[in-house]
């Protein structure tokens, strides 16, 4: 088979990924839209270009791309200025500087909780004048948005003045002078909090996605970006550092030794790195609890890999890696979740993740308990076969390869 050079429009990658951001929200999935939102229209008003409101439209998408856990963004929603703040802005910077189309968002983003008369001191030495004006604008519009928050759905204007006022009491201390003037010329209008419903938002996203020429990735800059989505993901609980990673990496392993094509191979391991996209909305406490999950728990968590599929379909290019993705808790007796698929639907590639996902989970130490032996791993895999829950075909290529299999299932 030729080996094809995908491209994937960036823009719309991007949106579908700041999409698992906003599931740490849990019940409320759209905050860092609708800090991108007002961002852009502040934007507007003080009369930038184009270019320059869709640039404050992606940093208040991406703004919380160190935010994995349910518990800091709680305490994000709840604290004006949660002493812990100034944390995820510096991991959210450092995995956007490693991704040079994306990387132009790192510096305001690491100062987006910082004060202004503090950003004042690092002009010019550690920030440009333009990139404090952007790390404070999104600081201003996020407090917005978590003042507003619980007003969503209800009638917000009774509460518009009350928020006005409280930005306009930390004016010149937390927020620039001229930005808190912006804020309160742009907030008159009606529209500025109409679009933040979600029929809005959703108009406004369409809007964006229409406008000009993307900038298009291709397939090595696409694993890049989904190796730092797949590293968010791990971060949200201690049992699964790099799962995500050695996942892809067995996965690719195992789909390589049964002759499976290279661009296919390639596809894979993207679907390996964003499989648990969706454990983004699962709160913190019944990713980490060491016992037996009860029936409504386990239901909580039998919807993540559904929010996976959710956020990857929407994706020009991404129709396999959405559904490999998606079936990773699918099994060929048809009882997995959460489609139950039979196994005469299940692709190969599929069937590989599934296999990936379990072998990585047993090798991997947990702090609950050890990680297995291979020989405890052999016998577990085969119990399963026996049980119509995983694909023989591809036990039996793991087995004859095990050691070399949990190598890659565990990175180093």
């Amino acid at each position: 088979m030729t080996h094809h050079e995908f491209n994937f429009d960036l823009r719309q990658v991007v949106f579908a990924l700041s999409d698992a951001l906003d599931l740490v929200g849990v019940d409320d999935v759209a905050h860092g839209k609708r800090v991108g939102i007002m961002s852009a229209n502040c934007a507007g008003v003080m009369g930038w270009s184009i270019e320059q409101q869709m640039e404050m439209f992606d940093l208040g998408m991406l703004h919380d791309i160190g935010v994995s856990s349910t518990q800091t963004h709680q305490h994000l929603l709840q604290e004006f200025d949660w002493p812990r703040s100034r944390e995820h802005a510096e991991l959210g910077s450092r995995l956007l500087s490693e991704f040079p189309p994306l990387a132009h968002l790192a510096t305001p983003i690491r100062y987006h909780h910082t004060r202004w008369e503090q950003l004042l001191q690092m002009i010019p030495g550690q920030l440009t004048m333009q990139q404090a004006i952007q790390a404070n604008l999104i600081f201003l519009t996020d407090r917005v948005d978590t003042f507003a928050a619980p007003h969503y759905g209800q009638y917000l204007f009774d509460h518009v003045e009350g928020i006005r006022q409280r930005v306009l009491s930390v004016s010149g201390s937390y927020f620039a002078p001229e930005l808190v003037d912006v804020f309160i010329a742009a907030s008159r209008a009606e529209a500025f909090w109409l679009m933040l419903e979600p029929r809005s938002i959703q108009s406004y996203l369409q809007d964006q996605l229409g406008h000009g020429a993307h900038p298009r990735v291709g397939m090595p800059q696409l694993r890049a970006l989904a190796y730092i989505f797949s590293r968010i993901v791990d971060a949200k609980s201690e049992f699964t550092a790099t799962h995500s990673l050695g996942v892809a990496r067995l996965a690719r392993f195992l789909a390589e030794k049964m002759g499976v094509g290279q661009d296919q191979c390639d596809k894979l391991e993207v679907a390996g790195l964003l499989h648990d996209l969706g454990k983004l909305r699962v709160p913190d406490d019944l990713l980490n609890k060491p016992g037996k999950l009860d029936t409504h728990e386990r239901q909580i968590m039998n919807t993540h890999s559904f929010e996976t599929y959710q956020i990857l379909r929407k994706i020009d290019g991404f129709g396999e890696i959405a559904l490999w993705a998606a079936y990773h808790h699918e099994e060929p007796d048809g009882t997995g979740y959460p489609f139950h698929v039979p196994e005469k639907k299940l692709s190969l590639e599929a069937r590989i993740l599934r296999v990936a996902d379990i072998v990585q989970a047993m090798a991997q130490t947990r702090p609950y308990r050890p990680g297995m032996t291979g020989e405890q791993i052999k016998v577990f895999l085969l119990e399963l076969v026996g049980k119509g829950k995983l694909d023989s075909q591809v036990v039996d290529v793991t087995i004859a390869n095990l050691s070399e299999c949990i190598q890659a299932a565990l990175p180093v």
